[in-house]
């Protein structure tokens, strides 16, 4: 039921974005997308890395086929479908992509004082519960309010990659660590807002992972089973799922050096 809902919400943005921007007839989601984002860019949008929409299959040598977009900015999204061909699972990719960067255009997915306000005050409702921000809830939750302050104006899908870093960073014991050494939070975001989430990143953090087998044999495995499991989720709901998907090829390394 979920799923059809899903198909019908995404078939109905990508017609309707086809008709004011193409007049009529079956629109080519793929190149649709990478027009949306050409035309962001021309209106002025600072995008770091350019327009350029980045498409990954997973490799297959048999269906279900699986591709993920990566869109300027940084966010991720995967085929959501059953795909028999490996172009039908980029055209699903494209599709769920398109959708959420025409919704991204909304007022309300704008980073404001407002927006600010409520997503500190979900981030904070949604850390109680984790052990781990029972030493100090209010650095992490300061650190991302200041990464906020310092994007307003953008949208949502135009900070994910800064935000999947800082993601990344707590998930890692990174940011733990920089407290201990007694980094400001100011300086931490300082240092990341300029760095790419690139492969010279993921060694570093896969290198982090390495360490802690030695010292727990086996949390590699069981670290990587549940980021698995939680992309699978989030590409299959039609969810973004960078975070998932960098922490899946962090262990992924690791694992393969351990």
């Amino acid at each position: 039921k979920t799923k059809t809902v899903l198909k019908e919400a995404v078939d109905a943005v990508v017609s309707s974005f086809a008709k004011h921007s193409q007049g009529y007839g079956r629109v080519n989601v793929v190149e649709a997308l990478q027009e949306f984002w050409q035309m962001k860019q021309a209106r002025g949008a600072d995008l770091k890395n350019g327009a350029l929409v980045i498409y990954e299959s997973v490799p297959s040598s048999s269906p279900p086929y699986v591709c993920y977009v990566t869109l300027p900015g940084g966010s991720c999204f995967g085929s959501f479908q059953n795909c028999p061909t490996k172009a039908e699972a980029r055209r699903s990719a494209a599709k769920i992509a398109l959708m959420n960067s025409v919704f991204n255009e909304h007022p309300s997915r704008q980073i404001s004082d407002d927006f600010i306000e409520k997503a500190v005050a979900e981030a904070r409702a949604s850390f109680k519960g984790d052990p781990d921000e029972a030493d100090n809830p209010n650095t992490g939750i300061g650190a991302f309010r200041f990464m906020l302050e310092a994007n307003k104006g953008r949208t949502m899908l135009e900070f994910q990659e800064l935000m999947t870093v800082f993601q990344l960073l707590h998930w890692n014991g990174s940011l733990k660590a920089m407290r201990e050494r007694q980094c400001s939070r100011q300086e931490v975001v300082a240092h990341y807002s300029h760095r790419a989430l690139d492969d010279d990143m993921r060694s570093q953090m896969a290198l982090d992972w390495i360490a802690r087998e030695q010292e727990t044999p086996g949390i590699v495995s069981r670290e990587l089973n549940m980021a698995e499991r939680e992309l699978e989720a989030a590409r299959l709901a039609g969810r973004e799922l960078r975070f998932p998907k960098e922490k899946r090829e962090i262990l992924m390394l690791a694992c393969s050096q351990v």
